[in-house]
Formats: C-alpha cells, sequence, structure tokens
C-alpha cells in the first residue's frame, strides 16, 4: 500500500467516530409521557432535575389562557429538552370539568398531552354551549349518579364533537369507575390544601409558587430552579 493510501485510511478511521457520533439523534422527551402510581399524569424526562406540577381545571379561563401563552415555550425550552418534567394534575370544579377531563385522560397520557391544548382552544365555544345547556336543563341532573350525569352534560358541552368519540367509546370513558375515583382523589387533594389560591397553580420540586401568573413568571423560576444564569454581554472597547 503506498504512503498516500496509507494517508487516507488513517484520515477515514480518525473521521468515522467523529461522523457515528454527530449522526445520534438527540432525544425529544416531549415525546415521553407516563402515569404516576396516584394517577396523574407526566410528560417528559422523569429524571429531570426540575419537576413541574400544574394544577388545573378545564373549565376555568385564566387556565385556558395560560396555556395558550405558556405550553409552546414550556415544551421546547424545558420539556422536550428534557430539563424539567411537566405533571398535571386535576383540580375538578364542575361536572363539565370532570366530564372532559374524563374524556381527555381516557387515550392514556401520551394522547392526553396532545388532547388538553386543543380543549382549552375551543374553551369558548363549549363552554358557552354548556352554559346554555345547563338554563335549558334546569339542574335536573344535578341528583343523578356519575354514571347517568356526565354523559349528559359531556353531550351538553358538545364534547362528542370537541373530541370526535364514538358515541359507546364517550360512554366507556366518562363511567369508568377507577378513573372518577381517580380525578375526584386529585380534585380533594388539591382543594382540601389550606392556601390552595385556586387554578391555575403551580409547584415546583413539591414548593409551592403563588406568584406565577404568566410564561414570564413561570420562565424565571424554572430558570432559576435550574440555575441558568444568563451573563450580560461584555462589549469590546476600541
Amino acid at each position: 500500500m503506498s504512503l498516500f493510501r496509507r494517508f487516507l485510511l488513517a484520515i477515514t478511521l480518525i473521521a468515522l467516530p467523529i461522523r457515528i457520533a454527530a449522526a445520534v439523534p438527540v432525544r425529544d422527551w416531549s415525546k415521553v409521557a407516563v402515569r404516576t402510581p396516584a394517577g396523574a399524569f407526566v410528560q417528559g424526562n422523569p429524571q429531570a432535575r426540575v419537576k413541574l406540577v400544574e394544577y388545573l381545571s378545564l373549565t376555568c379561563p385564566h387556565c385556558a389562557h395560560f396555556e395558550g401563552e405558556a405550553i409552546a415555550p414550556l415544551t421546547a425550552k424545558y420539556i422536550r429538552t428534557g430539563l424539567v418534567s411537566y405533571e398535571v394534575r386535576h383540580a375538578l370544579r364542575d361536572p363539565f370539568d370532570f366530564a372532559g377531563s374524563l374524556l381527555a385522560r381516557c387515550q392514556g397520557p401520551q394522547s392526553f398531552f396532545a388532547l388538553v391544548p386543543k380543549v382549552f382552544a375551543q374553551q369558548n365555544a363549549w363552554f358557552s354551549r354548556a352554559q346554555a345547556w345547563s338554563q335549558i336543563e334546569q339542574g335536573q341532573s344535578d341528583n343523578l349518579a356519575p354514571d347517568q350525569q356526565l354523559p349528559k352534560v359531556a353531550r351538553g358541552a358538545g364534547f362528542d364533537a370537541v373530541f370526535g368519540m364514538p358515541p359507546a367509546r364517550m360512554d366507556a370513558c366518562l363511567t369508568n369507575a377507577e378513573e372518577q375515583k381517580t380525578l375526584t382523589a386529585q380534585a380533594s387533594e388539591a382543594w382540601k390544601q389550606p392556601d390552595f389560591p385556586g387554578t391555575p397553580a403551580f409547584a415546583i420540586n413539591g414548593a409551592a409558587q403563588p406568584n406565577i401568573r404568566t410564561w414570564a413568571d413561570l420562565d424565571a423560576a424554572l430558570g432559576s430552579a435550574l440555575h441558568l444564569h444568563t451573563s450580560p454581554r461584555k462589549t469590546l472597547r476600541k
């Protein structure tokens, strides 16, 4: 083998590991979602240093506004990169919230995190239908058992169209006794907290965050928890 060919072979062998390493894809942690033993849904890296918990309600207008403002940057900056895991717990406020939450959770964690932004984006429309239906219903379903009440309120809000479920599948989700029990327990745990501020509410690494009102507030709190400090750029003297 000529000296030149040996040189080319050596260069190829040196460069090969670099090309292989560069081809390894970075994991998208937003595609990872699991259910906790207590029934909450968690999106992101389970080993993330920072664990964010949000208590939300599907009928809460502030939650819908916050979701529209925050979910895209939260996902891109913190969840997808594996820096933060995001857990959702339900602080139920009314039967429509109960029904919608059961339907959103019915197909598991991965589907849930894709569905919830869409449900919040349509909140004005379906909640207006729910209120109009309530006026007509005049409380007639208030004393019904959940298995009878929830299908009625779900259709009153138009959730069959929002979620696009066949009627039999929808009823199966709404009458799932274990899921009803799980959501009732989550709501009880949230609202029995002495200083619970209402929805949306946040905790970071187990510590309540009472001053989060906007995405900027949450971004700053997560950055602080991660010890992310951006140094100001130094300008060179001429």
